[in-house]
């Protein structure tokens, strides 16, 4: 077994790679002048199992093209598998078609990473289940609920409820409220244009309780604010929000700063180093040991799912 790091999220190949006590294949990845992706392995990879780390997050075409090509060089290399594990799957929203005549891009990315040679792929918290069926190679989707349910014992608040930011998100919520033996709301959400929400009504009582917001991804931060302003105006305490993949595009981070929510706890399958460093409202956990776990079961031939029990 060996494992690559593309460039996307570096610290946190190092993590896992640390976590397995291996070292990271030698690699030359660079840019050419005019953009284009060189990559070039610089050891004999002949016969390995290869994992290959790469978060396809924002430059999302630059990542993905970067994770194909990865691919093609180690197929190129005879490896014996390649396992793509992809932290953040980009285009994930993008799952179905919502209009006429608009692409399914969720669907073009998996045959993408198919047709470039990947035998496998690990993802976490995936937008959308179904996106496993878009692939014909086994799918691992790791949930970040029991990283959560532990941090959430912690807050010591015998008045807890979680809280779906919208009806879609309610069988992800439902999972985590069942780990802390919470009760379960859900906020009624209308988007009169994209990018923007408007909370309607909220299904469930929330007066004097702790809220946990549970959602997979975070990205301008309009819908978390808006539904944190809702669930104080109906008696809330507190709202801590949990989000498996801080996108955190624009002004996110600010909105976050002057909301009222109490945290913002995020993981970091999407390097934000640098724009979480000095808040203090924003808290990152690491799931670098959830994903070396499976990494390690993965090449050894055991149950993943035995992970989530």
């Amino acid at each position: 077994m060996k494992i690559l790091s593309g460039t996307s999220n570096l610290k946190l190949s190092k993590d896992i790679s640390k976590n397995l006590k291996l070292k990271l294949i030698n690699t030359n990845i660079r840019r050419f002048a005019d953009g284009e992706i060189y990559i070039e392995i610089n050891e004999n990879i002949r016969g390995n199992s290869v994992f290959v780390i790469q978060s396809t997050s924002n430059p999302a075409n630059d990542n993905i093209m970067e994770l194909l090509l990865v691919i093609d060089a180690l197929k190129r290399s005879s490896a014996k598998t390649i396992t793509a594990v992809i932290p953040y799957f980009g285009y994930a929203r993008q799952d179905r078609k919502v209009a006429p005549r608009t692409s399914i891009s969720a669907k073009v990315v998996a045959n993408l990473i198919s047709n470039a040679g990947a035998t496998r792929v690990v993802t976490v918290d995936l937008h959308a289940g179904q996106i496993q069926g878009f692939f014909d190679m086994p799918v691992d989707n790791l949930y970040t609920a029991p990283l959560f349910a532990k941090y959430i014992k912690k807050l010591n608040s015998k008045k807890l409820i979680c809280v779906s930011p919208d009806v879609g998100g309610v069988a992800r919520t439902r999972a985590l409220a069942t780990r802390i033996k919470a009760d379960l709301a859900i906020i009624d959400k209308r988007r009169p244009a994209p990018g923007k929400s408007e909370v309607m009504n909220i299904i469930g009582d929330v007066k004097n309780k702790t809220c946990i917001i549970v959602d997979d991804i975070i990205d301008s931060g309009g819908t978390i604010v808006n539904a944190a302003d809702a669930l104080k105006r109906n008696g809330a305490n507190e709202v801590y929000v949990f989000i498996t993949h801080a996108v955190l595009s624009g002004d996110a981070v600010k909105k976050i700063k002057n909301s009222k929510i109490k945290k913002l706890i995020i993981t970091d399958t999407i390097d934000n180093s640098q724009k979480t460093k000095n808040n203090n409202k924003i808290e990152v956990l690491s799931i670098a040991s959830l994903m070396s776990e499976a990494i390690k079961r993965i090449a050894n031939s055991n149950s993943v799912s035995d992970l989530f029990n």
